[in-house]
């Protein structure tokens, strides 16, 4: 589904992505967690598109090379992300927010989908409720549900390419088992619904 091969990336002189490698397979929850500073909210804006790579090459879907397309093109590819800011637009309601997604839509579908309401019912309830008036924990859902509703992963059957950032501040000395842990809660759903793996890393190299 998502194949990253010798991508490297630059921040003026400062190099962040080293030949980096990951490969993430169709029907797969892949987390990427480190400290700070090893570059994974970089690979995320990558992906995406919000960053620019030296070299390097992001397949998506077996035969797309994302490096060579913009933003906007990306999502109508199916391709969500939620950043850590969340950045949801605080004027509009939940229902207005959830909308926004609808406009990269291959489909032209401008209904939200019933699922985004089934696995955040909270939306439902509020929403007509701006956005910048949810908790922070109700606006991160908001986030997800935007980036969900913007593709057509349930129509297919199919788990959506939802690129999500979750980062988290941690001791020098953190190991294995405590980030383990601290993403237990995050990964059960996707354990339960099929396949997922836990992908860390110290260094700003390779994963």
């Amino acid at each position: 589904m998502l194949k990253i091969e010798k991508l490297n990336q630059f921040y003026g002189e400062s190099h962040t992505l080293w030949d980096l490698d990951l490969d993430v397979p169709q029907g797969q929850c892949t987390c990427v967690m480190g400290r700070n500073g090893v570059g994974k909210t970089t690979l995320m804006k990558c992906i995406m598109g919000e960053e620019t790579t030296k070299n390097g090459s992001i397949e998506f879907a077996g035969d797309v090379e994302l490096t060579k397309k913009k933003v906007e093109d990306r999502s109508r590819l199916g391709i969500g992300y939620v950043p850590q800011g969340r950045q949801i637009f605080p004027l509009l309601t939940v229902e207005e927010n959830l909308r926004t997604g609808l406009a990269v839509r291959k489909d032209g579908s401008k209904k939200i989908p019933e699922r985004v309401y089934e696995l955040f019912p909270v939306l439902k309830e509020m929403r007509h409720r701006r956005g910048g008036d949810l908790s922070g924990g109700q606006q991160q859902q908001l986030a997800i549900g935007r980036a969900l509703a913007a593709t057509e992963w349930h129509k297919a059957g199919l788990e959506p390419v939802t690129v999500s950032i979750g980062i988290a501040e941690y001791d020098v000395r953190w190991d294995e088992s405590q980030l383990l842990r601290s993403a237990d809660d995050a990964l059960y759903r996707a354990k339960h619904a099929g396949r997922a793996r836990c992908v860390i890393y110290e260094e700003p190299a390779v994963i």
